[in-house]
Formats: C-alpha cells, structure tokens, sequence
C-alpha cells in the first residue's frame, strides 16, 4: 500500500490540528507533524513568520526531513501549517512517490472570529486570523482542494478528508 502524505492548510483557528490529529489518529501507522511545534524550536532568534528575518528556511528545510525519514520508515505523514501554492509545489516534487492529498480549510468571517475566541487567549490571532482567510482566498487554490469547514463538525470535517479522493493531488 502506498505511503500517504496529508497537507492541511487554512488559517490560523480554523481548526487545522484538530483534524490533523484526528486523521493521524485514524491511520494505522502515522506521524502527525505540527508546523507550529517545529517553526517554534528556534527559541534565540525567534521571528515571527511573517516578518522580515523569519527563519522559514530552516523550518522548511527541517519539516522536509521529518517527512522524508517518516516515510522512509513507512509511515504515513500529516503535515498542517499555513501554506502556499508555491510551498505545495516544493513538497510535491520532493515526494512523488507518494499519494499526497492537499486540504485548504475555509469559513466564512463569522466563523473565523468565533472560532479564535475559542482559543487560549495567548494563541488567540484576532484581526491576524482575518487576514490570512483572506490572503488564503487569494490563493485561489483549487475548488478540489477547498473543504468549507463552516458546518462540518470535526469529525465530518476528517472523514471527508480521509474518504475523497478529490483532494489528491
């Protein structure tokens, strides 16, 4: 059976360690990669990903690795952070072998803004959650790959994931 890598993008409270735990949780044999945890290593130095300076780099150059060596040792991979088509497209040609399904996450406003208040304070984005739903249509990522989590509960969210064939890519 083939290796699967899972990427699930969206915005920043939109729920993308939820599901991504829950798929892994539903693989016989799974690494669940969080790319917050692994962007977050570098304590001196720290940048913030959107800022000049950011060490994204790094983090990518690690993140491909943790990949590589997982699947290398048979495991399936999640993998979820904000991504871009670019970012994507990297990952892509750096894992051909692989059955990859790509998952963008979408709500709607109202959504967003609730769903961040439901965070802990510290890791709450406000008007930054706002942004990145939007710099996230702006992507124009595929229909194909868009999953409108707006009504889904998470476990509708994950089963689809895991059940349609619509988000390989």
């Amino acid at each position: 059976m083939a290796i699967s890598l899972f990427l699930i993008t969206g915005t920043a409270g939109i729920g993308k360690s939820t599901i991504s735990k829950k798929i892994a949780e539903n693989l016989e044999k799974s690494i669940l990669i969080e790319g917050d945890e692994i962007y977050n290593l570098v304590v001196g130095g720290y940048v913030s990903p959107w800022k000049q300076g950011n060490h994204l780099r790094l983090f990518w150059n690690n993140c491909k690795s943790i990949i590589e060596n997982s699947i290398k040792e048979g495991f399936d991979v999640v993998f979820n952070y904000v991504l871009d088509k670019e970012q994507i497209k990297d990952i892509k040609q750096n894992f051909p072998f692989c059955e990859i399904k790509f998952v963008c996450s979408m709500v709607d406003e109202a959504t967003i803004v609730q769903r961040d208040k439901l965070r802990p304070i510290d890791c709450q984005m406000g008007e930054r959650s706002l942004i990145l739903l939007q710099e996230m249509k702006d992507e124009n990522f595929s229909d194909d790959n868009i999953l409108d989590t707006s009504h889904l509960t998470i476990e509708q969210s994950y089963m689809e994931i895991l059940n349609n064939n619509r988000f390989i890519i």
